[in-house]
């Protein structure tokens, strides 16, 4: 009885909770998971860098993108599939929840496989085009190998979180992160210190770390306590489901595969002008600052179930409130952490290294970094918007938009009027850009969202058809 108790009352909690109280109970979990999932990079970052030296830095700063990927394939079926489930759980259709479920957790073991086969068969190829030189290859190799072989873990742990939060329990997606973050922290010293294993050992006791977090997850949904039933009966894969899971969630990985595309893309264009160190600048300012994304990523994972709960249950008034609860808290986050790293950039990079060639390179490029930073946080919400309410094209229209449309053609233009400082400028300019866009877009969705209050469901008026590949909302 407790069980059923918990289960209707993190429904009636998304339903008529007042949405700041509830964006704070379902972001604050998001947001330490997240800060903790950063802490995985710069943990790794701080012992690398201060024991293996700028090339280790650097070699890890090529591997990355190719760690990205395997992450934003996660993320992948993880949004996507959370953008189901909560619409799912908001027209009480829990069996059709559950399907989902099973379908998530199978295709992410499977694309984790293929991940790892695929990878580890074309390892060499795949360094040398993110940007890899004879100097940064083998702390390259060492490092993507052991990651690479993790690849399931990733896709799964990542999963598994995304069906946590859709329903409600962020805490158990956050403590997931938690006993990771804690054991990744452990565990590097010892790996790369104590057994003088250097970059292979930071990714080995970065995918142990994983794989603790994978149990946790998997103990939670076998026990009971998840509002979504899973049993073998669910794990058979369904074509329009993984079709939907990836039309949704294929934003998110636009947006991860746009990054490690234009990792490569400025990994090569910086290797030519001025070899490993402004590589390793990048690769270590990248992390830095990224470091700042995860606290809003965590608003934007709170606020999404909020929206597609809502959408699905036809609330829209809740959805324009948490919309613009979420735009502002994430903005108030990028502010601070805009002006800190504007302020202090050279103590702060000082913590990771100490040579003098990268610090006071690195100085200069967090600057001009980070001053679109705040204008990054209202485009990540609205991103959120449309992978809530199932609404694919637009959303990765906004991922691809401010790394690919926007971000490479600057950086091609203006690294060869103004050089390295060309590089850095490109970030701020791209952001204010991508800013503008996702602002209109945004705007015209709300319009859309009114009259879909006052007419009713748009799916039972003449002449009018649901986006394609999206299940429409019950009334």
């Amino acid at each position: 009885m407790k069980e059923v108790k918990d289960i209707r009352t993190r429904s009636d909690m998304l339903a008529r909770e007042k949405i700041g109280k509830l964006l704070w109970k379902l972001s604050y979990p998001a947001i330490i998971g997240m800060v903790v999932q950063g802490m995985y990079n710069i943990v790794d970052t701080f012992f690398v860098g201060r024991y293996t030296g700028t090339l280790g830095i650097g070699g890890t700063a090529v591997a990355f993108p190719i760690q990205m990927i395997v992450m934003g394939i996660g993320m992948t079926i993880g949004i996507g599939g959370a953008s189901i489930l909560s619409r799912r759980m908001g027209e009480r259709n829990h069996e059709g929840a559950s399907t989902a479920l099973g379908n998530m957790i199978l295709l992410s073991l499977i694309t984790g496989v293929v991940c790892a086969a695929a990878g580890l068969a074309g390892i060499n190829p795949l360094l040398r085009l993110f940007g890899a030189n004879d100097a940064l290859m083998p702390y390259a190799t060492d490092y993507i190998t052991v990651i690479l072989m993790g690849s399931p873990l990733f896709t799964f742990s990542t999963v598994a979180s995304a069906a946590a939060r859709a329903e409600g329990n962020a805490k158990v997606a956050m403590n997931s992160l938690l006993l990771g973050g804690i054991l990744n922290v452990i565990l590097d010293p010892i790996f790369i210190i104590a057994l003088d294993m250097g970059v292979r050992g930071a990714a080995i006791a970065t995918v142990i770390a994983i794989a603790a977090s994978c149990v946790f997850l998997l103990a939670y949904l076998q026990s009971g306590r998840s509002e979504i039933r899973l049993g073998w009966g669910h794990m058979r894969l369904k074509a329009p489901i993984v079709r939907e899971i990836i039309a949704v969630g294929a934003s998110d990985f636009a947006r991860t595969a746009a990054m490690s595309l234009t990792s490569a893309i400025f990994n090569n264009i910086l290797r030519t002008l001025g070899g490993e160190l402004p590589i390793a600048v990048f690769g270590i300012t990248f992390r830095i600052i990224s470091f700042v994304f995860m606290p809003i990523a965590g608003i934007a994972q709170g606020v999404q179930p909020i929206l597609g709960f809502n959408f699905g249950a036809r609330q829209f008034d809740r959805i324009r409130e948490g919309l613009s609860l979420a735009s502002r808290s994430a903005t108030a986050l990028a502010l601070v952490g805009f002006t800190v790293f504007l302020a202090f950039p050279a103590p702060i990079l000082g913590i990771f290294s100490t040579d003098p060639k990268l610090l006071e390179m690195g100085s200069s490029a967090m600057r001009w970094l980070v001053l679109g930073l705040p204008l990054v946080a209202p485009q990540n919400i609205g991103t959120s918007l449309f992978q809530a309410i199932g609404k694919a094209r637009p959303a990765i229209f906004l991922a691809f938009s401010r790394q690919v449309l926007f971000l490479i053609p600057v950086v091609i233009v203006l690294s060869r009027l103004l050089g390295l400082q060309g590089v850095w400028l490109s970030f701020p300019v791209s952001d204010v850009i991508a800013f503008v866009v996702t602002y209109a877009m945004v705007r015209r969705e709300l319009r859309l969202l009114a009259r879909m209050k006052e007419s009713g469901p748009p799916e039972r008026r003449v002449g009018v058809r649901p986006e394609r590949g999206i299940t429409p909302p019950a009334s």
